[in-house]
This record gives structure tokens, C-alpha cells and sequence, in this order.
């Protein structure tokens, strides 16, 4: 298997160098999460609705990079959705329905650990979705997204990456870890056998679904520093372009 990355390795051997200590990672991550508070209260006084999703493989570090975005926030401005498998209601309903129920209200920020994307991604590797199925849903995906944002909500998508290898340093550190021990599943490691059809799946989702009213931001996950410090970068950045002050 080629085990290819959707950046190049020099990206990724590149973030981990970023940052000279602890000290310069965390001063740098206060300065932008004071910003992500500012624009907590810019979308919150123009009454805008932000949508902000996370997609990437395993230990991709989505959950970090999400807890470091929220953690300065005030909590009754946003929610965090951790997406799982569709309960057997929710298999029933059109795979979009379920998201339609949690979308942000005037003034919040509505933040999806995985999304509606699962459509074109495991339900496309694992055969839960036929083709026929898993190929209309790009263009349902960008029509949706069209619609939200004409509708005023502002659409951040962001790509975290990792390569094979780091992914497997990360598996066995939390197989040896107790305390990390639950994150991880058998599942996971089945799913590294399928890294490859991923890796297509992947690369067509950004392919079809970048869009100027919903882009995708794909950042490397191979430093965890780097990637919860870029994530608050190109939120705020997408925010601060989208959202502007009353």
C-alpha cells in the first residue's frame, strides 16, 4: 500500500518544528484563543450562525484541537456534536436530517466532530451507502451548504491530517496508556487495513465539496501544538472575514 497523505511529507515533518519550546506553543495559543472569545462576541451581537466541522482520520487529534478552540469561550454560545454511527430511527431518515436538528441558533456556534460528511467517507468505504447512494450525496452535501450559507450561516470546514506512521504512534501510545486506553477500539486498528480507500475518499470529499461559501482548511495534524494553534488561525480568520462588527 502506498499509505499517501493528502499533504507532503515536508508539510507534516515541517509543523512539528514550528514552535522552539512548551512556552512559545502556549503563549502563542493564549494570544488566539483570546481572539476566538472576540469572535464568540461578534457572532454573537450580529446574530450570525457559525458552523464549524472537523473531519480526518483516527487520532488526527480532532478532539484536542476542539477543546482548545472552546475552552475560553462562554459555554452558553456553543455546543459541540460528536457525530457517531446513525441510530436505527436515524438510518430510516434521509442521512442530512439528523444535522438540520442541531444547527445553530441566531448568535451561536455549532461545532460537529465528524458530520454529515460520514455519507462520502465510511459509509462509502464500508459499503453502508451504495454507490449510487454515496456519489449523489456530493452534490446534495454542496447544495445544502449553498443554502446555509445564502441563509447567513458561516461554514468553516476543517481537514485535520496525520501520516500512517504518526497514526500508528498514536494507537499504541494509548494501547500502553490506561488512561487513554478507551479511546481506542479494535475498529480502529481494522480500519488502518482500508488507509488507502480512505485516503480516496478523502481526496475526492475536498475535491468535490470545496467551495467558496463552505471551503475546506486541510491542516497538518503531525504536531498537535501546530494543529490546535493553526485550527484557531484559520477559524478566526474565516470568522473575522465572514462576521463583521456591529
Amino acid at each position: 500500500m502506498s499509505h499517501k497523505s493528502l499533504l507532503p511529507k515536508n508539510a507534516l515533518r515541517a509543523s512539528s518544528k514550528h514552535f522552539r519550546s512548551k512556552e512559545h506553543y502556549e503563549k502563542e495559543l493564549a494570544k488566539l484563543q483570546k481572539e476566538m472569545v472576540a469572535l464568540q462576541r461578534r457572532v454573537r451581537s450580529s446574530k450570525k450562525k457559525m458552523i464549524i466541522l472537523f473531519e480526518g482520520p483516527d487520532a488526527a487529534g480532532k478532539g484536542g484541537a476542539i477543546e482548545r478552540l472552546t475552552e475560553k469561550l462562554n459555554p452558553k454560545g456553543f455546543s459541540v456534536h460528536p457525530t457517531k454511527a446513525p441510530d436505527r430511527q436515524e438510518s430510516a431518515q434521509n442521512y442530512m436530517e439528523r444535522f438540520f436538528k442541531v444547527l445553530p441558533g441566531p448568535g451561536e456556534i455549532a461545532i460537529f466532530d465528524r458530520s454529515w460528511y460520514g455519507r462520502v467517507l465510511v459509509e462509502r468505504v464500508e459499503g453502508f451507502a451504495s454507490k449510487k447512494d454515496w456519489t449523489r450525496a456530493y452534490g446534495e452535501i454542496h447544495a445544502i451548504e449553498k443554502m446555509w450559507a445564502a441563509d447567513g450561516i458561516v461554514i468553516c470546514k476543517i481537514f485535520l491530517d496525520i501520516s500512517f506512521e504518526e497514526q500508528e504512534r498514536r494507537f499504541t501510545e494509548r494501547e500502553n496508556d490506561p488512561e487513554k486506553r478507551w479511546k481506542l477500539t479494535k475498529e480502529d486498528w481494522r480500519n488502518r487495513e482500508k488507509w488507502d480507500e480512505y485516503r480516496r475518499a478523502f481526496q475526492a470529499m475536498i475535491q468535490k465539496t470545496d467551495s467558496k461559501h463552505a471551503p475546506w482548511f486541510v491542516i497538518p495534524g503531525e504536531s498537535k501544538w501546530f494543529a490546535r494553534v493553526q485550527v484557531l488561525k484559520e477559524v478566526v480568520k474565516r470568522g473575522r472575514k465572514k462576521i463583521r462588527p456591529t
